[in-house]
């Protein structure tokens, strides 16, 4: 009996230390709102006729909604090993997001070390997420409402890439930097399809500073779920709106972006650049389109559960020739985006949202520049406002 107690006892010993040294964790966000659009573009009978939307949406908030699994076992040494399964949905109709992806906002594993940093292989967010997201406006408020036009430059992590090994290094007194391989590959091209990226960060005390570079060839996949502009599995293209949907047949994709933050006492000050190039377009003789967008924003803490702000952001975008005489793409965007949020809790808050965008010039197609808020639609005309009221809970 008491042998038979002591191998029990040794048995419960083991299982403690093991789980000790390891653990998954379920997680999740659901952010739902009621959002208003003043102006969408709805055709009817071939005619633009444009349109107000108003209605529930749980994917377009600070956070769009999700859930995930994070894991992680204790290898020794300070070394570890890492996974994270990560679903977006939408809690309207149940279906999922990103395109119809199980796991489409993260799937990864990898290897994790105090020392050296980490290596992570799998669909994983870019440099741009990392590095410089954290010190634009999108990273201090988060919501759609302060994406730039198209989100072309990728600050609000609308594309992901698939097939990709990233590393990303410890912090070196506050110092982090970090580079991303999408392996691609196509018959008689190795490198067709594959992109690169890399970024630096620099945060200590009330200083924050980001930069980040990124580069792909050939974006428009040939297939779905490949490239990109189509790294979903309906295979449907990032580049949906007039803005920049003349330049799908572009053979390389290149953003250069960077920003910074300085907090004085409660408020947190911000600017932000991003330089985007669609190069050698196919449909427009093999010239690049380029757009700069500069944004600055300021946000205050007024008490520890209610903080508030408002972002201004410009983009201007390059005229490009069409090969028969004229030009497309000179386009330009003001936008001005304001945002209040109270925690109710640690885990529950109600913020509200609004955004006001105007656009001019021509379009990558050639028609009429039109206003786009955080690609929730182009407008029927330049102008467009939206307005979102939500609920926001995490578990």
């Amino acid at each position: 009996m008491k042998k038979h107690a002591a191998v029990c006892a040794t048995a419960l010993v083991c299982a403690s230390y093991a789980h000790a040294q390891s653990s998954v964790t379920l997680y999740g966000i659901i952010d739902e709102g009621v959002q208003f659009i003043s102006n969408n573009k709805n055709v009817v009978n071939g005619h633009n006729v444009g349109g107000r939307q108003f209605a529930l949406d749980s994917t377009n908030g600070i956070n769009g909604t999700r859930w995930g699994l994070k894991g992680t076992e204790a290898l020794g040494g300070g070394l570890s090993a890492i996974f994270t399964l990560e679903s977006g949905f939408n809690i309207n109709n149940g279906q999922l997001a990103q395109g119809g992806d199980m796991f489409g906002r993260q799937a990864f594993a990898g290897l994790s070390s105090t020392q050296f940093g980490s290596v992570t292989l799998g669909r994983q967010y870019d440099s741009v997420f990392y590095f410089v997201q954290p010190v634009s406006t999108m990273g201090y408020f988060g919501s759609a409402s302060f994406s730039h036009p198209g989100d072309m430059d990728n600050l609000n992590n609308s594309i992901r890439l698939n097939n990709s090994i990233r590393y990303s290094s410890p912090s070196f007194r506050g110092l982090t930097f970090g580079g991303q391989w999408s392996f691609g590959g196509q018959p008689g091209n190795f490198t067709g399809g594959s992109g690169y990226n890399a970024g630096v960060a620099y945060n200590n005390g009330p200083l924050a500073l980001g930069f980040a570079y990124e580069y792909f060839k050939n974006p428009t996949g040939t297939s779905a779920g490949t490239g990109f502009f189509t790294d979903n599995p309906n295979g449907a293209s990032a580049l949906s709106g007039i803005l920049n949907s003349g330049y799908a047949t572009a053979s390389s994709f290149q953003v250069v972006t960077g920003g910074a933050t300085y907090k004085i006492g409660a408020a947190t000050l911000g600017v932000a650049y991003s330089n985007t190039q669609y190069g050698n377009i196919g449909a427009l003789g093999g010239h690049t389109a380029k757009f700069n967008t500069g944004e600055a924003g300021v946000k205050y803490q007024f008490t520890p559960a209610f903080y508030a702000g408002i972002g201004y952001m410009y983009t201007k975008g390059d005229a490009v020739s069409n090969g028969a005489g004229g030009s497309v793409g000179n386009q330009h965007f003001n936008q001005v985006a304001a945002l209040a949020d109270y925690f109710l809790s640690k885990r529950t808050d109600l913020y509200a949202e609004a955004a006001f965008q105007k656009a001019s010039g021509v379009s990558s197609t050639g028609s009429a520049a039109v206003a786009n808020i955080g690609n929730l639609g182009d407008s029927s005309n330049q102008r467009q406002f939206q307005v979102r009221v939500a609920i926001r809970h995490r578990f």
